[in-house]
């Protein structure tokens, strides 16, 4: 008689167990892309008020050289300065500039599942670089990345959930003439993700020759338009406060083919940019925002992020130090600033000096982008992959890093104050009427996936249970998951024939047997 009854409850138990399991919609999460950060502020409200004074002095009084002659005629027309060479940015500019600039904009994947809403303090991670070595783990050495490395890479971040964009992290080395550089490197990044991509250029031509591609991509140049899922990383200066000629060329092409840019403004304390931290937060901003300026000279209300990436010298040696703690905070008051304007925001944190996935890259990375997520910035580049301070790319670190990000983007949700989280009738249940624990009681499950995160990589099992299982580690882990992903995941969203047709078109060189599975 007892008998069909414990089949009944052994049925109710595994039909709850399998609800449990069951995939969260999206807004059911424990985290989902976009949580709002700004909880971390290393700059007092006077302190915020200081620099933005210092920043408006620089750009009316010590302004910028080597303006090419489009940017200064188009900054000139709207009411900035040209004299001796340099170009200068009356406060009132900017600050006209700053309340008009496009706000509130989306970044577009290829799939809109992808799509970031770039908007008060939302915050995303992705990845970026130029790294020109790709780190073997297991040989403990460094090699020159290539074309088929940054595919590589792309594939792995498309399937990461919690690498919100994809952003080029490495140079193909193997891509000999700087047409082939560019072109290739797009086509790679957007073949290996359907998430946003951001890219870069060397000269103009060859931007308007990525757009061609990009047009046909996208089905037409209107639908690029609608729907721009490339961005441009653009270095538009050379710190201290010059203009980089060719890169600004780049930036016009860009603005002109309607693709949102990254300014970018990367100097490095004590080298390029002031020893004192709070110099170095002044420069880069005043850089930045005089990049605003020109674009929106050029095109009102064009998407344009905020990229304020001050780097940090080891003052000894002069070698960047992409992992101290000098960069930690030199971002996150970059990142604080971009809200004190109400700007979309980018900055770069998660850059090891540490040359391994070991425990020095754990805690750089950690640091790093914790304070960076939590500063109120949107997108936090860098964020999952580097090394050596941005001279590397490590496979294996994008899926240990995605793990690390997951956990970060939980810490900027924080903590659900309402009448069902305070717990009064929960709490009654247990000690009143319950058991004196919570383990099976309906909040408890209810809770289980909507509240809490857990590592796909990250080992929590007891001693014992770790030792019944062989003892893994990290890094093995890390690796079969690599493995797995690049024998398996071969993103098919461009179509054969469309391929077929850019091949015929375009110089491409990633090789078309590389990217479909053997089998």
């Amino acid at each position: 008689m007892t008998e069909p009854r414990r089949k009944s409850r052994r049925g109710a138990r595994a039909a709850k167990k399998a609800e449990r399991a069951a995939p969260l919609r999206a807004e059911e999460r424990a985290v989902n892309p976009g949580m709002s950060g700004g909880r971390f502020a290393p700059l007092s409200t006077s302190d915020v008020e200081a620099v933005n004074e210092a920043v408006m002095d620089v750009l009316e009084n010590v302004g910028l050289a080597q303006a090419i002659p489009s940017c200064v005629d188009a900054v000139v027309k709207g009411g900035g300065t040209y004299r001796d060479g340099r170009l200068f940015f009356p406060r009132s500019l900017v600050e006209d500039t700053i309340a008009n600039c496009a706000r509130n904009f989306v970044l577009h994947g290829q799939d809109s599942k992808h799509d970031m809403e770039i908007s008060d303090s939302k915050c995303y991670f992705g990845t970026a670089g130029a790294a020109v070595h790709i780190v073997d783990v297991h040989g403990r050495e460094y090699r020159d990345s290539t074309l088929q490395d940054l595919y590589d890479i792309a594939r792995i971040v498309d399937s990461m959930e919690h690498i919100h964009y994809f952003q080029r992290s490495i140079v193909a080395r193997d891509m000999v003439e700087p047409a082939d550089l560019d072109l290739n490197t797009l086509y790679a990044s957007i073949s290996g993700t359907t998430k946003h991509v951001g890219s870069s250029w060397v000269l103009p031509e060859h931007v308007d020759e990525s757009l061609s591609l990009l047009h046909q991509v996208a089905g037409s140049e209107a639908a690029w338009r609608e729907r721009p899922f490339v961005s441009m990383s653009c270095c538009f200066v050379v710190p201290p406060l010059r203009f980089a000629e060719d890169a600004c060329a780049c930036l016009e092409a860009a603005v002109r083919g309607g693709m949102p840019v990254l300014l970018l403004s990367a100097g490095q304390a004590g080298a390029t940019s002031p020893a004192a931290i709070g110099g170095s937060v002044v420069q880069a901003v005043a850089e930045v925002l005089a990049g605003l300026v020109y674009v929106n000279m050029i095109k009102p209300k064009h998407p344009a992020i905020f990229g304020t990436w001050p780097f940090v010298s080891d003052l000894r040696t002069g070698a960047m130090s992409g992992g101290s703690g000098e960069q930690a905070i030199l971002m996150a008051a970059c990142g604080q600033m971009g809200r004190y304007y109400d700007l979309p925001t980018g900055i770069a944190a998660g850059m090891a000096d540490a040359k391994l996935p070991d425990a020095q890259s754990g805690y750089e990375k950690g640091y790093t982008v914790t304070l960076a997520a939590h500063s109120g910035a949107n997108m936090i580049y860098e964020s999952a992959g580097m090394h050596a301070s941005l001279l590397g790319a490590c496979m294996e670190s994008y899926v240990i890093d995605n793990d690390m990000l997951g956990a970060i983007n939980r810490t900027i949700r924080g903590i659900d104050i309402n009448r069902e989280s305070l717990s009064i009738q929960t709490m009654r249940d247990v000690c009143i009427d319950g058991p004196l624990h919570y383990l099976g009681h309906q909040q408890t499950m209810q809770l289980m996936q909507k509240e809490y995160l857990y590592p796909d990589l990250g080992d929590r099992n007891s001693p014992k249970e770790w030792y019944e299982k062989d003892r893994p580690d990290l890094l093995t882990e890390a690796t079969r998951r690599v493995k797995e992903i690049l024998g398996t995941h071969y993103p098919n969203h461009i179509d054969a024939a469309l391929d077929a047709r850019l091949r015929d078109q375009f110089n491409i060189m990633l090789p078309e047997d590389s990217m479909r599975s053997a089998n």
